[in-house]
C-alpha cells in the first residue's frame, strides 16, 4: 500500500523554527516545554500493559489503542509511523485550552499566523491564564472569543505522538475515534485549510471507528452500533450546524442594516436556532453526545470552533458512498485530488462525487 506524508507540522515545531516570527518568547518558551515534558514522559505501551501495577481497566483500554492504531496503519493506509505506541501522562484532566475568535458582525474569524501551516483560526495555549488573557483581549478589541479544552493534539508526523492519560479516560468507542482522527493529520495536513483538516479526520475518525469495532466485534455488537449512531449524530448536527450558518451569513451580507443592528439581530438567529435544535434535532439523535447544546451560550467564535470539524460532513459522506469501496480507497482517492487542488479542498472532493471510478480525478 503506498505511504502518505503529511503536509504540515505541528504549531510547537513551527515555532521552535520560525523563533520571534511566530509568537512571543514566553509563548514559544512555555509551549516548547510543555511538548518537551509531555515527550520526556513516554513509556512504551506494551510496557504499562505488561506492568503488574497497571489496573485492570486501564490495561484493557491500552490495548485498545494498539488494535485501533494497527487498524489505522493495516487497514486504512495512514500514516502511522510510531505515533500512539507510548504513553504519557500530564498532570491535569486538561491538556491545553484552544482560543478562538470572530468578527462580530460577520461570519469571518480571527486568525493567527504561523509559518509553514499559515493561518489557523486558532491558538492553544498550555498556560490556562494566558488562554484566558489571550480571549479578554480579544473582547475588548470588539471581537466574539471563545475558550474551550482539549485534552489531545497531533504533531502531524513530527514526533512520535505518545498517547495521553487525558485521553485515556474516553469510552471505546470515542478513544478509537480520536487515535484515528490524530493519525489523519499525520497523513495529510494542508496549510491554511484548517476546516478541510478537521473536518476530514472527524469523518475519517468516525467511519474508521465504524469499521473497526464492526470488523473486530462483528455487526451486531454495541460497539459497531455505537460507533455507527456517533457518525449518524454528526451529520445531523453538521447540518444543522451549515443552515444556521447559512442563516448568519444572510444576516450579516445585508446591505440595509449596520454593524450594530447585525449584532443585535443575530441575537435572534441563535436563540431560534436553539429552540430548533431542541425541538427539531436532538429528538433525531441516537446518543447523547449534543447534549445540553440547546443550553449553549452561541456568538460567532463558538460556531466558527464548532464548524472547523462539521464543515461539509455530508459531502465526505457522499464520496465514501459513491465509490462504494472500503473507506482506505475513498481516503486514497480524497488524498490524491486535493492534492492537485490544495487551495480548494472542498471542491476537490466535490468532484469525486461526479467521477468515475479509474478516470484521472483531476
Amino acid at each position: 500500500m503506498k505511504r502518505r506524508t503529511a503536509l504540515g507540522i505541528s504549531l510547537a515545531a513551527v515555532c521552535a523554527a520560525g523563533a520571534l516570527t511566530c509568537a512571543s518568547p514566553g509563548y514559544l518558551v512555555r509551549a516548547g516545554l510543555e511538548e518537551a515534558r509531555i515527550l520526556s514522559r513516554r513509556r512504551p505501551i506494551a510496557r504499562v500493559v505488561q506492568d503488574a501495577a497497571t489496573p485492570a481497566e486501564e490495561r484493557r483500554k491500552l490495548r485498545l489503542v494498539l488494535q485501533a492504531r494497527d487498524f489505522a496503519a493495516s487497514a486504512l493506509d495512514l500514516n502511522a509511523g510510531e505515533s500512539y505506541t507510548t504513553y504519557s501522562w500530564v498532570d491535569s484532566d486538561t491538556l491545553l485550552l484552544v482560543v478562538s475568535g470572530a468578527y462580530r458582525d460577520r461570519f469571518q474569524p480571527y486568525t493567527w499566523w504561523f509559518p509553514i501551516v499559515g493561518r489557523v483560526p486558532y491558538k492553544g495555549f498550555f498556560d490556562f491564564d494566558a488562554a484566558h488573557a489571550e480571549a479578554a483581549r480579544l473582547r475588548r478589541a470588539g471581537f466574539d472569543a471563545s475558550v474551550r479544552p482539549s485534552a489531545a493534539f497531533s504533531t502531524l508526523g513530527w514526533f512520535n505522538d505518545p498517547l495521553l492519560n487525558t485521553v485515556l479516560r474516553y469510552g471505546d468507542v470515542a478513544l478509537a475515534n480520536t487515535v484515528i482522527h490524530e493519525l489523519t493529520h499525520n497523513t495529510l495536513y494542508l496549510p491554511g485549510q484548517a476546516a478541510f483538516n478537521e473536518s476530514l479526520a472527524n469523518f475519517v475518525g468516525d467511519v474508521g471507528a465504524s469499521e473497526f469495532f464492526c470488523t473486530r466485534d462483528g455487526e451486531s455488537s454495541e460497539t459497531c452500533r455505537l460507533a455507527r449512531d456517533g457518525w449518524a449524530d454528526n451529520l445531523i448536527f453538521g447540518a444543522f450546524l451549515d443552515d444556521l450558518i447559512a442563516r448568519l451569513e444572510t444576516l450579516y451580507g445585508r446591505t440595509d442594516l449596520n454593524s450594530e443592528e447585525k449584532v443585535a439581530r443575530r441575537e435572534g438567529v441563535f436563540r431560534a436556532a436553539l429552540e430548533r435544535f431542541a425541538a427539531d434535532v436532538e429528538p433525531q439523535m441516537r446518543t447523547s453526545a449534543f447534549r445540553g447544546f440547546a443550553d449553549r451560550h452561541l456568538d460567532n467564535a463558538v460556531l466558527i470552533g464548532m464548524r472547523l470539524y462539521y464543515r461539509r460532513l455530508d459531502l465526505f459522506d457522499r464520496v465514501h458512498r459513491r465509490l462504494g469501496g472500503p473507506l482506505a480507497a475513498s481516503i486514497d482517492a480524497m488524498i490524491d485530488a486535493v492534492r492537485q487542488r490544495p487551495d480548494d479542498p472542498f471542491a476537490a472532493v466535490e468532484a469525486l462525487v461526479e467521477w468515475e471510478p479509474g478516470a484521472d480525478p483531476g
